[in-house]
C-alpha cells in the first residue's frame, strides 16, 4: 500500500489538471473530426482511447520530469518532497515505471491508423525533450505548448486519416493558450528558480507578465476567430468561444505573482477553458 501511494503521489494522480490540459486538445481535435465524420461509436471509442492515453503519457512525462530535475526539486519547497527528489522512490523504479506506462501507452496508440501512430512517435520527441528546455532558454512553456497540443492533430488525423491546414490554425491558437497558462503556472516559483538557474517565461517576462500572459490569450483569441470565420461561420461555436476567451480574461484578473495561491487558482481554471471548447466542438458536430 505504501509503494502504490508512492506511486499515486509519483505520477500526480491526485492532481487531475495535468493530464485533463492533455486530453482537452485531443477532445478537440476528436469532436471537430465528428462534424465532417458523424460516426457516434467511433468518436466515443477515440475519445475514450485518448482520455486513457492523456493519463498514461502525462504520468510517464511526470516520472521523466522528475527523473531528469531531481536535483532542481530537493532547492524548490514546492517539489522537494516528491518521490523522486526525497529518495522515497529510487531512479531506477522511477524508470521501470515510466517505461511500463509508455509500453501501456503504445498499446493504444497502435489501435488507431498509421498516420496517427507516426503522429504519436513523433510526440515522444517533443515528450521527453520538454524537461531539458528550462536549462537552456527561456521558452520551456512554448516547447510544453507544442507538446502538450500535438493531441489536435492526432485526434483529428484518428477519425479523417488526414491534416490539413485548419486543424494547423486550431493546434497553434492552443500553443499560445499553453504558453500562457503556463507562464501563470510558473509564477508559483519564480524565487526559487531564479536561485537555482531555471529559466522560464515567468522569469523572462516577470515584470510585465499580466501583457505577456493577455497578449499570448490574445493570439489565442485571434487564431480561434480566424478558424471560426474561415472554415465553418458563425454558429453555436461563436458563443462557446466567447465563454472560453471570457475565462482567459478572468484568469489574468485574479493571478498576481506575489501570491503563488492565486496563480495555482488561475491555472486550474483552465480545465474549465478547455471543457468549453469541447462543448462548443459538441455543438456543431450535433
Amino acid at each position: 500500500m505504501a509503494q502504490l501511494n508512492l506511486f499515486i503521489d509519483l505520477i500526480r494522480f491526485k492532481k487531475p489538471i495535468g493530464f485533463m490540459l492533455l486530453f482537452w486538445p485531443c477532445a478537440w481535435g476528436i469532436s471537430y473530426a465528428y462534424f465532417f465524420d458523424q460516426d457516434i461509436n467511433k468518436f466515443y471509442y477515440h475519445l475514450l482511447l485518448f482520455f486513457f492515453g492523456s493519463i498514461l503519457m502525462r504520468s510517464a512525462g511526470c516520472i521523466v520530469n522528475d527523473l531528469v530535475d531531481k536535483d532542481f526539486d530537493k532547492k524548490v519547497s514546492r517539489t522537494k518532497n516528491r518521490p523522486i527528489a526525497s529518495k522515497k522512490i529510487t531512479s531506477l523504479r522511477a524508470l521501470v515505471y515510466a517505461l511500463t506506462l509508455c509500453s501501456i501507452a503504445f498499446l493504444i496508440l497502435i489501435q488507431f491508423n498509421f498516420k496517427t501512430i507516426l503522429l504519436g512517435m513523433a510526440s515522444m520527441t517533443l515528450a521527453f525533450s520538454y524537461p531539458y528546455m528550462k536549462r537552456f532558454t527561456y521558452w520551456p512553456q512554448l516547447f510544453l505548448g507544442l507538446t502538450f497540443n500535438w493531441g489536435i492533430i492526432m485526434g483529428w488525423s484518428s477519425i479523417t486519416n488526414s491534416i490539413n491546414f485548419e486543424i494547423i490554425l486550431l493546434y497553434v491558437a492552443a500553443i499560445f493558450w499553453t504558453l500562457g497558462y503556463d507562464t501563470i503556472y510558473g509564477a508559483q516559483d519564480i524565487r526559487d528558480d531564479e536561485i537555482i538557474g531555471v529559466k522560464s517565461t515567468s522569469i523572462k517576462f516577470k515584470k510585465n507578465i499580466k501583457k505577456f500572459v493577455s497578449l499570448n490569450y490574445i493570439i489565442s483569441t485571434i487564431f480561434l476567430i480566424y478558424f471560426l470565420k474561415s472554415f465553418l461561420g458563425l454558429n453555436l461555436l461563436t458563443f462557446f468561444i466567447f465563454l472560453f476567451v471570457l475565462s482567459l480574461v478572468y484568469q489574468i484578473k485574479i493571478f498576481d505573482k506575489k501570491k503563488p495561491i492565486t496563480c495555482l487558482k488561475a491555472f486550474k481554471i483552465n480545465n474549465l477553458s478547455g471543457l468549453i471548447l469541447f462543448f462548443g466542438f459538441l455543438s456543431i458536430g450535433s
